[in-house]
């Protein structure tokens, strides 16, 4: 079976997913934005191999841990789209306007697109582009365990910023409408920040796609 842990890091509270496969116990985790030695701490307190990085945008609070753990561990980064490369071009800075510790620009192992997959031991999550937040957003979504990783595209009664460079508001409200919805009603997403919900629960009660 798919498990997962949701790990709230950096001044931000970003929510950093640690997900494993408990037939092999490999482990891929999401969004490691930092405060790395806790997330170290827990991979090792649930006996877990971690072999895999994605992320879901490059924003610094998602990726700012990105390069110090893929290095420290040798391990793949997979992801975003690469419609992200500004964001990660630019962490140096980004990790310097914020006030967080200083994240080193990177390049995925692996770029991500709508209607790719990932793997996890036994287990295939299916990738979506999700762009109007940042223009290489993805949301990974898995149909066994009706849960969907959706990064900083939908919150529980909000959505994305988009006033950041290359955000777009009509762009996100068209990912949300044709790339979320159809995974249906009953699917919990975690979202990259405060508590998770279910799409239909935000398709009735959101106030920005409330009725979509």
């Amino acid at each position: 079976m798919l498990h997962y842990q949701t790990i709230p890091v950096t001044p931000f509270q970003q929510n950093c997913s640690l997900v494993w496969c408990d037939q092999t116990m490999t482990a891929a985790i999401i969004d490691p934005g930092g405060d790395l030695d806790m997330l170290l701490a827990e991979v090792a307190r649930l006996g877990v191999k971690l072999e895999q990085i994605w992320l879901t945008h490059a924003h610094i609070d998602h990726a700012g841990g990105t390069a110090v753990l893929a290095k420290q561990l040798s391990i793949p980064i997979i992801g975003p789209h690469e419609g992200d490369q500004f964001w990660i071009d630019g962490l140096p800075e980004q990790s310097h306007r914020f006030g967080f510790a200083h994240a080193d620009s990177f390049t995925p192992t692996r770029w991500l697109h709508d209607g790719d997959t990932v793997q996890l031991g036994q287990h295939t999550l299916q990738v979506r582009h999700c762009p109007g937040h940042t223009p290489g957003h993805v949301v990974f979504y898995s149909p066994e365990l009706q849960r969907a990783f959706v990064g900083d595209v939908l919150f529980a009664g909000s959505i994305g910023r988009t006033d950041f460079p290359q955000g777009d508001f009509d762009t996100l409200i068209k990912s949300i409408t044709e790339r979320l919805w159809p995974m249906g009603d009953d699917t919990v997403f975690i979202p990259g920040h405060g508590p998770e919900s279910t799409f239909g629960r935000e398709r009735k009660t959101n106030p920005y796609v409330g009725g979509t």
